[in-house]
């Protein structure tokens, strides 16, 4: 069933760029002017880790603390038509890799690389399809929201197993009268940082909508979301997700919820695993969103086998300050936070987790 839903999904995905390069050709002239631009994204904190403990090599209790960048993006996005666009975005991060000759460095990766076709000619105004290392559905629509990343991943990254962006292909539209949109895409299922493994693939539908976009009042910043994520380890051996969200938007804060279930089974030879979760987060603005101090409080709470006693529990509690940037669109804030990460009825239980840290973004 999997492969057959693969196969038409591509189908038509594949079916609406021929009609894309005919109109143009059709059209003997390109009027809309070519750009490209050049942008960037920096994550940079200092983190004191109060537990656990660690050792250093004299064999000292110690609590670690370092400044880091983490992230580092340089983002290249470019304009060929009306019709086509695209997006290259190499990103810095740690290599880890035990026995590389590159461990410890800063190393270069592609996060995003793609084509964009925009199909406003032939289908509702905004419907995009992307080809090549794309975003995934869920992740990109909600760190719209949600716009800490750079203290850290989302509750479905972090605790969910899920990548926010992986090789594939994908078609987004909106609904009529600013109701929502639907996006679905087939993807690798591997994520953007591991090569496909496998001649399974991952198809990922969101919907989300908004129940009164048009209404006055706070209610018009309300929107709900379904997702679906479908894909195998290995040939029978299936990897799902669901997820139900509702996320809210206001003039004095933004906050969100997530309930997450998941089901795993890397190989036919071991059983299923079940897990279950819920996040949910409130960032009020105490000026204006994006301008002045804002707050942040989250909590993920996560079953990671629902048939095994043990559960995760997550705290994060910070204060940031975003500078303003009169007249343009590039964006910088610094986050102060603490992070505690707590374990519940294990039979062997996890070491807790608490840190301090300064978080820092830089957007243009």
């Amino acid at each position: 069933m999997t492969d057959r839903v693969s196969r038409w999904l591509v189908f038509v995905v594949l079916l609406g760029l021929p009609s894309v390069a005919a109109a143009q050709g059709a059209s003997g002239s390109n009027p809309d002017a070519q750009s490209i631009k050049v942008g960037g994204t920096i994550f940079y904190d200092y983190t004191y880790t109060r537990e656990p403990k660690s050792t250093d090599a004299d064999g000292n209790r110690i609590s670690p603390n370092a400044f880091n960048v983490a992230r580092a993006y340089l983002n290249i996005t470019g304009t060929l038509s009306h019709v086509v666009s695209f997006r290259i975005t190499p990103d810095a991060k740690r290599e880890t890799g035990i026995g590389s000759s590159l461990n410890g460095s800063l190393t270069f990766r592609l996060k995003y690389a793609y084509a964009q076709f925009n199909m406003d000619d032939w289908m509702p105004a905004g419907t995009q399809i992307r080809v090549g290392i794309i975003q995934t559905p869920f992740i990109d629509s909600q760190e719209g929201v949600y716009r800490y990343r750079f203290q850290g991943t989302v509750f479905a990254e972090r605790d969910g197993g899920m990548s926010s962006a992986d090789a594939g292909v994908s078609i987004k539209t909106p609904l009529k009268g600013n109701y929502g949109d639907v996006q679905v895409g087939l993807y690798n299922g591997e994520g953007y940082s591991k090569a496909e493994s496998n001649d399974q693939k991952s198809i990922q539908l969101r919907a989300t909508i908004r129940p009164l976009p048009n209404a006055e009042g706070p209610v018009r910043g309300l929107r709900v979301t379904a997702f679906y994520d479908a894909d195998h380890y290995q040939q029978n051996a299936e990897r799902r997700r669901f997820i139900a969200a509702g996320m809210f938007e206001h003039a004095r804060l933004n906050a969100g919820v997530d309930f997450m279930v998941g089901r795993d089974q890397p190989s036919v030879s071991v059983p299923v695993t079940d897990s279950k979760g819920v996040s949910f987060f409130v960032t009020p603005f105490f000026h204006e969103k994006g301008n002045g101090w804002e707050g942040l409080f989250r909590f993920d709470h996560w079953d990671a086998d629902t048939d095994v006693a043990g559960t995760q529990n997550r705290i994060i509690v910070g204060g940031a300050y975003w500078f303003p940037h009169p007249g343009g669109s590039a964006t910088a804030a610094l986050l102060f936070d603490y992070e505690r990460v707590s374990y519940a009825d294990f039979a062997i239980a996890p070491a807790r987790q608490q840190r301090f840290a300064v978080h820092g973004l830089i957007n243009f």
